[in-house]
């Protein structure tokens, strides 16, 4: 996810106290100091959590939590692997299925296997013979479109990346540079799946065609030029369409005073890709016992439960519980498109390069 997953950058992430806390804290440390009382967690700017119960894991597992922000998923993980040899941090959220080889080829990631990571369900685990990695959240990147702009101009919201490019559409939407941005990624890589090697680029040449407009990142696009969203209505955003993700309609009702009964937006569900989001402990940290403490917290059950109210997601481990509200005006796409791992690493440079020559230029 996602964070980001998954997300609104406002979102106020709860952080839950698993029951074994206080023995992730004891985990042997490999290099690095490990004597640090001081744990930091590197990740996108989509992450954010509250005061009080980050307070209560720094009681119970005597670390203190530091998080640093840096950027869009896909710079923050250029930027890691960059200052690899030398990590701003000891433990990396938000690295997504659409960047993960890229993180891996580069070392970014050395070997932990947190405690409770048996509840991971199956088809979220990856790189299970050197566990460098940790699935945390999953969510579904898709076109949102707004309601109130198709209701007053008596027009059907589109429901697939068939419809996008139809006349009725022109000029309305408006995605993420799939060179720096994670959703904008995933969006390229559902056209990739969905119309395969031969068929996306001529997909792309008509949605150009078409008037879709390319920003740098989600931020910018879903709360600037979106006019379904809250922050698009205040920037007066004119694009009734934006890629982001399933999860964005609830996040509208959820921080919305007063609250509507209904999500103001919608997904068109035959635009999905499903993204999955890891963690993993960072080469050359500095303190691997808290970075090895954290990972195991953030797959332990409250936290999991916790994720879909505060970042948008869906957790990955079995038996944990979406709440009402999330499964009403976010559930997860029925049919999205996803692509092995495998083929993403082979191909995602060429057809980003390929997108950008064609789509920027």
């Amino acid at each position: 996810m996602s964070t980001t997953k998954k997300r609104l950058t406002a979102v106020v992430v709860g952080l839950g106290m698993a029951g074994t806390l206080a023995a992730c804290g004891s985990s042997d440390g490999g290099q690095g100091s490990g004597d640090s009382k001081t744990v930091t967690l590197v990740s996108h700017d989509s992450w954010a959590a509250s005061k009080d119960v980050i307070a209560a894991f720094e009681k119970q597992s005597g670390y203190k939590v530091d998080v640093l922000k840096d950027g869009d998923a896909g710079q923050a993980v250029n930027k890691a692997i960059l200052t690899k040899d030398n990590p701003q941090g000891d433990v990396f959220f938000g690295v997504d299925n659409t960047l993960l080889s890229r993180a891996l080829d580069n070392g970014l990631f050395q070997s932990y296997e947190p405690q409770g990571s048996d509840t991971i369900k199956a088809e979220y685990r990856v790189d299970q013979d050197k566990h460098r990695v940790t699935p945390i959240d999953t969510g579904d990147i898709c076109v949102n479109y707004d309601k109130k702009y198709f209701a007053d101009h008596d027009l059907e919201p589109p429901k697939s990346f068939d419809d996008l490019v139809k006349p009725q559409y022109k000029n309305l939407l408006v995605t993420e540079n799939a060179s720096a941005s994670s959703p904008g990624l995933g969006f390229l890589l559902g056209t990739a799946a969905q119309y395969g090697d031969d068929g996306w680029e001529g997909y792309w040449k008509k949605l150009k065609a078409n008037g879709v407009k390319v920003v740098d990142g989600w931020e910018q696009a879903y709360n600037e030029e979106f006019s379904g969203s809250a922050g698009g209505k205040k920037a007066k955003g004119d694009r009734p369409l934006v890629v982001s993700y399933a999860s964005s309609p609830p996040a509208e009702v959820v921080f919305a005073d007063p609250k509507p009964s209904t999500a103001p937006t919608g997904v068109a569900e035959g635009t999905c890709f499903r993204q999955v989001e890891y963690a993993g402990l960072l080469a050359n940290a500095e303190n691997t016992k808290g970075g090895k403490a954290l990972l195991d917290f953030l797959i332990s059950k409250r936290f999991q439960e916790d994720m879909p109210l505060n970042m948008f997601v869906y957790p990955v481990t079995e038996g944990a519980q979406v709440p009402p509200e999330f499964v009403k005006y976010g559930p997860q796409a029925k049919d999205p498109q996803t692509m092995d791992p495998s083929k993403i690493a082979d191909h995602r440079d060429q057809w980003v390069k390929s997108w950008t020559s064609l789509v920027l230029k």
